[in-house]
């Protein structure tokens, strides 16, 4: 099961290793955005096997702007070096 907001990172295809936010689940898909190369008005579609979960929920209203979605990640990924 997948929540809207949850931080997951990408285990194959070319995003192999880049965090990512979920906005939508259907059951069968996941749909993933980074705000950068997937934005919202786009979000990708990928396999449940093929993302891994964190555990990192981000609120809603980081996800109403791609450019919030990027800086919410972007400080996850560094604090967690």
């Amino acid at each position: 099961m997948f929540l809207r907001g949850q931080v997951v990172r990408s285990l194959a295809g070319r995003d192999k290793g880049y965090l990512m936010t979920v906005t939508d689940y259907d059951g069968t898909y996941v749909y993933v955005c980074d705000g950068k190369e997937r934005r919202l008005s786009g979000p990708k579609r990928k396999n449940p096997r093929h993302i891994e979960k964190t555990p990192w929920l981000l609120a809603e209203n980081r996800m109403h702007s791609d450019r919030g979605l990027r800086k919410a990640l972007r400080e996850l990924e560094f604090n967690k070096e």
